[in-house]
């Protein structure tokens, strides 16, 4: 895991306790595409699963995760691809 990503999940966990944590870096498949950059850590795939999205919608969990990475999307992380759950959420198959 790289310095980007070891900065996303420790932010992610200590803001939301997650249940559950994912964070892919899927920067190589956006080769040649805007904000990749060489070395990779510039787009993640996130899925994280916790209690304090209870009672939000999907895009006031989205900003929610926005601004705890804050210093992160300033300095050059290009793009998040978010799933937000609740631990409710997450059991329904």
């Amino acid at each position: 895991m790289g310095d980007v990503a070891i900065a996303i999940d420790k932010k992610l966990r200590q803001r939301f306790s997650p249940l559950r944590l994912s964070i892919e870096d899927e920067s190589s498949r956006h080769r040649g595409h805007a904000g990749y950059r060489e070395g990779g850590e510039s787009h993640f795939r996130v899925e994280i699963v916790s209690s304090a999205f209870e009672g939000q919608t999907r895009v006031a969990r989205q900003r929610l995760v926005y601004q705890a990475l804050k210093d992160e999307l300033a300095a050059g992380l290009h793009a998040l691809a978010l799933t937000t759950l609740t631990p409710e959420e997450d059991r329904k198959p």
